[in-house]
Order: structure tokens, then sequence, then C-alpha cells
């Protein structure tokens, strides 16, 4: 069915909010909605002052939910994230006390200065959308959503994710220098301050909810199913590649791809969305062997020359 007219309006307010504050990135504030109603969690990469904590914290002030950041260094606990129980004198027991974790949005600022135990917390979280402490499991709101942000440049005192959370993010995200136009307009726009301040709600976290169970009836025809299963296949199958993608990266892929139609406010998927977002959800997660890394092969390189050798289906899967 088409997609509602209620939803396109609520979209375009949420997409306005964040372009209001992050100028010169449509298509990145499109991905990140496209995460979002895909479920997804997303890690942005990129230099330090590129606009990526000011881009989370925009989209979480466009929506009347709870929001959490979290500054991550080598000091960080567990417990910091997910919570802790308390000896609670007065009534003579523990009381769990929940970590920011316990929220909608949660922004992890610099997840790679965080040590290994400590990212190992945010597994569960991410994939199971729980916390597990002394033995209770506590479910988180929904929806959920973890934003993650690291600087690809600062080696020292960092710690690089695991493949196996590295597979848990939907996509991968680099936001780029602005142009000189776009960063002139930036220093008009910020001289009094902060855009993200002014924000003012503009869709609730419910109506984020009923988008996302919408972005499942998406139409994907099976063409264009087997076209995306044959892009994921063959990073398994590359000479250059030591690690491919994964079922769970097909699985994010499919729903990717989806949202990403819906953001288009089309119900139904095209060609153009798989090959589009093919480098953001597959990026992150195929490994190249060590001698092509010598020899400077980057995996964008990897999945561009896939996308060729694949013929793309001739119907526009409607």
């Amino acid at each position: 069915m088409p997609v509602k007219e209620q939803s396109i309006s609520i979209l375009n307010l949420v997409k306005n909010n964040l372009k209001s504050c992050i100028l010169g990135k449509d298509f990145e504030i499109d991905l990140l909605l496209t995460a979002l109603l895909a479920s997804g969690h997303v890690l942005i990469e990129d230099v330090p002052g590129t606009g990526k904590t000011q881009l989370i914290k925009a989209m979480a002030k466009s929506m009347s939910g709870d929001y959490r950041r979290i500054q991550c260094n080598p000091d960080i606990l567990p417990s910091d994230i997910t919570g802790v129980s308390v000896f609670h004198p007065h009534e003579e027991r523990f009381v769990f006390r929940p970590g920011p974790v316990i929220t909608n949005i949660l922004l992890t600022d610099e997840i790679n200065r965080a040590t290994t135990k400590t990212q190992s917390a945010l597994l569960e979280v991410m994939e199971e959308r729980s916390v597990t402490a002394d033995g209770f499991t506590y479910d988180l709101p929904h929806p959920f959503m973890l934003c993650a942000t690291q600087n690809p440049i600062d080696f020292e005192g960092t710690y690089m994710l695991p493949e196996a959370q590295l597979d848990r993010f939907m996509m991968k995200i680099a936001m780029g220098y602005p142009d000189a136009q776009t960063e002139k307009a930036i220093l008009h726009s910020h001289h009094l301050g902060q855009p993200v301040d002014d924000l003012q709600p503009v869709t609730s976290m419910e109506e984020i909810a009923s988008m996302q169970r919408e972005v499942r009836d998406v139409h994907i025809s099976d063409a264009l199913t087997d076209y995306l299963l044959d892009i994921v296949r063959r990073t398994r199958e590359h000479e250059a590649v030591l690690l491919g993608a994964s079922p769970r990266a097909s699985l994010a892929f499919m729903m990717a791809v989806k949202a990403y139609a819906y953001v288009q406010s089309r119900d139904y998927v095209l060609p153009d969305d798989i090959k589009t977002l093919a480098p953001f959800i597959l990026g992150h997660r195929v490994l190249l062997k060590p001698e092509f890394r010598l020899d400077s092969v980057k995996t964008n390189q990897v999945l561009q020359q896939i996308l060729r050798q694949i013929n793309v289906p001739v119907s526009a899967g409607v």
C-alpha cells in the first residue's frame, strides 16, 4: 500500500529539522533516518568537528523521546553503561539503578576509546535490546537506537571494535568535510549559537514505531531479493576477501533498502536503492586479506567491482 501522507509529512518535518542544523548533508541525513526506521544501529566514523555528534543530537531532539549520551574513555566500566544494583538500607534489599542505556536514542561518543570489556557490554544491548544485571533481564524502551562515533585517525588510547560488534551496526557512515560555500553558511548560522539548541520535537516515539512497522510492508520483488543476496554471496567468494558478509548482514541489507525506499516516499524497492546502500551496509562487514590491504586495495573498490559484475534486474521491483 502507498506510504501514508501523514508519515511523509512527519518525515519531512524531521528532515527539515536536521537540515537546519547540519548543512549540506542531505544524503547522510537520509541514511540516518533509514537506519532509524529499519530498527538498526549506526556507526559514524570521521575526523573531529564534522558534525557527527550534532547530527545525532538533532535527530534525538526532533523526537519527544529519551536521549542519553556516553563519552567513552578507557576508565568507563560496563556498569557505567548498563546500570548497577545498589543496596538500599531502608528497604534492606538491592535496587537496580539503570544506566544511560535505558533510553530511546543512545549516543556513545568515541566508542573506540572504551576498553573491549566495556564494548562487549553493548553486544546484548544491540542485538537483544535488553540488559542483564545480577541475573535479571531488563528490556529497553521501544524504539531503541544506538548511534556510535569514532575518530579514524587517532590511534593512541583506542581499542578496535571487534568484527562481532561491527556486524551489529546496520550502517557505517562518514560525514566528510563541507564544501566552501556550505562551510561559509555554517559560519553564518552558528555565530549566534548552536542551531540544535533551538530545535523542537516534531514527532513522537510512538509515531516512529508506527513507521517502523510500515517499513516492513514495503515491497521488494523476488528478482531484487535475489540481486541483493547475490551481492552478499559474492563478498564471501571474492579473491580479495578474507571475511565476507554474514546472514545478519543480509537481513540488515533487506530492512535497510525497504526503509530507504520509505524515506524516499515509495512503497517499493528499486535496484538503485540496493546499489546505493551496499557500501554503507557491507563496507564495515567485509574484511580483506592482508596481502590485498598491503597493495592499498580498499573495501569499497571490491564492492564496486562486485556490483559491476552482477546484472541488475530489468524490472523496477513494483
